[in-house]
This record gives structure tokens, C-alpha cells and sequence, in this order.
């Protein structure tokens, strides 16, 4: 489970969230949504643990958190590194992934699976390079990804939706425990748009595994069934609900107070 306990950051001094509280079990899928500037992308980052981000106690202004702001599986995690984080099986699927000329797609995510996937006999989906190169690129035929893009260097001369394709190859490989997507949606058309959708809930639902969707629009939330909706507006989440409360922002927008929504 993810546990956010009153999460303040700041970045460069000034205080972006301002009292976050979130809580995401395996299974669920919660959808974050607000304006530019709400807060949303901070908090993705602030998960993964960008060191940019600073959390700070909103009465002491330390680092230091003695209860702690972030946990999974009940483990305090406000001060791992990234690569710690990810260990514990928390993914990040970024909004604008970076290129990587030279680093192969299909090396870096083979690298990738042998680490996330330690061999457990008849529990291991592929042994070798060739059977996963035969399974990685099953993958992305899924994705409607060009396989010639799996010969290149990571993310190298990619389009905005291919670079947001080899992100969930990523995810798929990583075999994560909690999967942040942060506007995933963002350049994608719609048939990219429904084919990630899918295989992420597909993922999530038979692999029990917590889904943070951060998005401004509802478009990508039409192919993907959400748990609870959170609206962030000024550093807090301001309202929650179910999926009912998707259909209110398509009428009314995010609004400025509480009768909008």
C-alpha cells in the first residue's frame, strides 16, 4: 500500500504541495486530475524521489519527517533514492521520456527484465535473449509500436507517443508493485491512446498492482476503469469520489469551489 501522510514539498524554497493525503491499496486505480500548476507533476516526482523535491514537515520545516510522508508496504521511504524506491517495486512513467542514442531499447529493457524478474523455474515468463526478444516484441505489436523502434537507441528519434509506448514496455518488464503515470495521455491519438489505456488496467488488475493515473483530461479514464478520482488544486487534494466525479468535471470543469464540483 501506498500511504501519503500530509505531504508538503518545496522546490527551491518555495512550497509547491501543501498537505497531501493519499492512500492507494494493490489492486486500485486512482486517478489524479487538476489544472496547470496544481500540483500533480510534483507529486509524481516527489514519489519517485527527485531530489529536487523537498519534503518538509510543515511545523518544523526539517527533511526530516519523524512519522514519515511517504510509505510503502509500511516502509518510510521520504529519504531513498530513486533506484531504492524502485526497488521496493515503484514505477514511474514519465511525461516526457528522455532519448538515449547508443543505449539499444531491446538491451535496456532485457537488462531490465533479468533484474525485475530473477529466475524462479517454471514462474519466469522467458530464459534467454531470443525468447524474449520473441516476447518483448509481442508486446509492442500489442502497442501497435514499430518493432524497427526496439533496433534503435532508447527513445532515439521517437515520436511523443512512441517514446510514451516504450514507457510501458518498461512498466511491462519492471514487474512493479505501484505504477505512476504522469499524463501519460499527453500527444498520444486516440487508438495510442486506448491501446495503452488497456494494457495498463490489464496489468494493473492481473498483477494486483497500485495505479496513480495524473492527468489533466478524461479521455485516457474512458478505457480504463478508476477506483477513486482525486481533483489537486493549489498543492492539496481539494475533493475525492468515484468515477461519478469524472463526469461532473466533463460538465462543469474543475471549477473554483466545491458547489462546481
Amino acid at each position: 500500500m501506498i500511504k501519503i501522510n500530509n505531504l508538503h514539498v518545496s522546490v527551491e524554497g518555495q512550497e509547491i504541495l501543501k498537505g497531501v493525503d493519499l492512500v492507494v491499496r494493490p489492486g486500485e486505480v486512482h486517478a489524479v486530475m487538476g489544472k496547470n500548476g496544481s500540483g500533480k507533476s510534483t507529486l509524481a516526482f516527489t514519489l519517485a524521489g527527485h531530489p529536487k523535491y523537498e519534503i518538509k514537515s510543515p511545523k518544523s520545516k526539517s527533511l526530516k519527517v519523524e512519522s514519515g510522508a511517504i510509505e510503502i508496504d509500511g516502509k518510510i521511504i521520504d529519504e531513498l533514492a530513486p533506484n531504492e524506491r524502485a526497488e521496493m517495486g515503484l514505477f514511474l512513467a514519465n511525461q516526457y521520456p528522455a532519448a538515449v542514442p547508443g543505449l539499444g531499447s531491446t538491451s535496456f529493457l532485457w537488462q531490465i527484465y533479468k533484474k525485475k524478474n530473477p529466475s524462479t523455474g517454471s514462474g519466469r515468463v522467458v530464459t534467454s535473449i531470443i525468447e524474449f526478444r520473441k516476447w518483448i516484441e509481442e508486446q509492442a505489436k500489442v502497442l501497435d509500436l514499430n518493432l524497427e523502434l526496439l533496433k534503435r537507441g532508447l527513445n532515439d528519434g521517437f515520436s511523443g507517443g512512441e517514446k510514451k509506448k516504450m514507457e510501458i514496455l518498461q512498466m511491462l518488464v519492471s514487474n512493479p508493485k505501484y505504477v505512476v503515470l504522469d499524463e501519460i495521455d499527453s500527444g498520444l491519438d486516440v487508438e495510442a491512446l486506448k491501446k495503452i489505456a488497456t494494457t495498463v488496467a490489464k496489468v494493473a488488475k492481473g498483477l494486483n498492482i497500485g495505479v496513480i493515473i495524473i492527468t489533466h483530461y478524461s479521455r485516457l479514464l474512458k478505457y480504463i476503469k478508476v477506483d477513486r478520482v482525486h481533483i489537486m488544486e493549489a498543492g492539496v487534494i481539494k475533493k475525492s469520489g468515484d468515477s461519478s466525479l469524472i463526469e461532473k468535471i466533463e460538465n462543469t470543469g474543475f471549477g473554483d469551489n466545491d458547489n462546481r464540483l
